[in-house]
């Protein structure tokens, strides 16, 4: 019987060490998602309840892209344990607040992969993150828009706020 031969790995191993945690991360994210669009659903928050069951996919969506570039580049992509997230939120103000917060901690895992990826010419690893770079400027744009909302609309009941936000 032959013995595969893995093919020989074009990812650096310290940024394949990086992705791999940041597949973690996205992944925590989906799961917080999950956890924001339930509080909205209890709540018939109907706009900001897609918002973040699309969020959760999203995120989702990117650890496996992540996922896969590493396997692709014959590394080995390791599936992470989730650590529990946060499922009480005093309000919607709050959780748009977490998500952002959430979004720029994405950002920063991004830079330090793209940061290390240049260190050390791992050239394929630095273009696959260029595209999650445009992303996340595009994220955290979008919950700063739906704050701004919130700035905007004063006092009003959240029911009618929401009607104002974005469902995607």
């Amino acid at each position: 019987m032959k013995t595969a031969i893995r093919k020989q790995m074009t990812i650096s191993a310290d940024v394949m060490d990086l992705l791999n945690d940041q597949i973690a991360l996205e992944m925590h994210a989906s799961a917080s998602y999950l956890a924001m669009a339930s509080w909205c659903d209890q709540r018939s928050l109907l706009n900001s309840k897609a918002f973040f069951y699309k969020q959760a996919e999203e995120e989702r969506g990117h650890a496996m892209k992540i996922f896969e570039f590493i396997n692709e580049a014959g590394g080995a992509s390791i599936s992470p344990a989730i650590p529990s997230v946060n499922n009480d939120f005093e309000g919607l103000r709050e959780i748009y607040e977490a998500s952002l917060d959430q979004e720029i901690q994405v950002t920063q895992s991004i830079y330090k992969c793209f940061k290390k990826a240049r260190s050390v010419d791992d050239f394929a690893s630095e273009v696959f993150l260029q595209w999650f770079v445009s992303e996340q400027v595009e994220e955290e744009d979008t919950v700063r828009g739906i704050l701004d909302t919130f700035d905007l609309m004063g006092d009003m009941p959240l029911k009618m706020i929401d009607e104002r936000l974005p469902k995607e």
